[in-house]
């Protein structure tokens, strides 16, 4: 596991300079960087807002550079950007976990370095910034942060995700669409993993994906589906 530093800085000062942002209130970056298993006072609401930012902000990119993109490869193209696991990248690039608030259980089982933090302390960011110099600090400063995805990204490299790629299978196949159903949710609220089932036509056995939310769940149970039935 990656271990964290042991000394922190009082204000993360190297952070903000990554950033490329300057808070006019250092409270706001000290919240944003709060992990709810530190205390009610936590960076939740203003993740909140940084998600709706980020989206408009990446929505907005994409329309005005890619035009003859359709709405459906205008959203698998910024779902891509957005998803967990890309926030979870700048965050690391940024050296956020250096910074994080975290309870003691969060700090021992290596919450600084999990992506469902990182991304959602990274999206309080962008909502900390908006909240302190407005809607343009908050755009450029996603912008930038982005930049090196932004320009590698390839329309043509985007698919789309197995649950819609497998629900247009069957329906070419004439069949009904799979239905998916939670079997199990295991662990704390902030970091729960979830067990779904997936009945699908055309399987025999009813197909099992796991992940670190519902969705995700059926995206892997669905992706197992697909590979059953294209081998068939």
């Amino acid at each position: 596991m990656r271990q964290r530093p042991v000394d922190l800085p009082d204000t993360p000062r190297e952070l903000t300079k990554r950033l490329g942002y300057s808070f006019e209130t250092d409270e706001l970056v000290e919240l944003a960087l709060t992990h709810r298993s530190h205390g009610a006072r936590n960076y939740e609401r203003l993740e909140f807002l940084g998600d709706s930012i980020l989206g408009f902000t990446i929505s907005s990119y994409l329309f005005r550079h890619f035009p003859d993109l359709s709405e459906g490869e205008l959203t698998r193209l910024r779902a891509s950007l957005v998803r967990k696991e890309s926030l979870a990248q700048i965050a690391r690039e940024l050296e956020i976990g250096k910074y994080l608030r975290l309870g003691s259980g969060e700090l021992k089982s290596g919450g600084f370095d999990r992506d469902s933090i990182l991304a959602d302390a990274l999206e309080a960011l962008f909502g900390a910034i908006y909240i302190d110099g407005g809607i343009d600090a908050a755009r450029n400063t996603i912008l930038k942060v982005y930049q090196e995805q932004l320009e590698s990204v390839d329309p043509a490299a985007i698919q789309k995700d197995p649950k819609t790629r497998l629900q247009e299978l069957l329906q070419k196949q004439s069949n009904s669409t799979p239905d998916y159903e939670v079997l199990e949710v295991q662990g704390e609220a902030h970091s729960q993993t979830f067990t779904v089932k997936c009945m699908v036509p055309g399987l025999d056995e009813a197909i099992t994906g796991t992940g670190l939310s519902r969705r995700a769940a059926e995206q892997d149970a669905a992706s197992q589906a697909l590979a059953r039935l294209t081998a068939k």
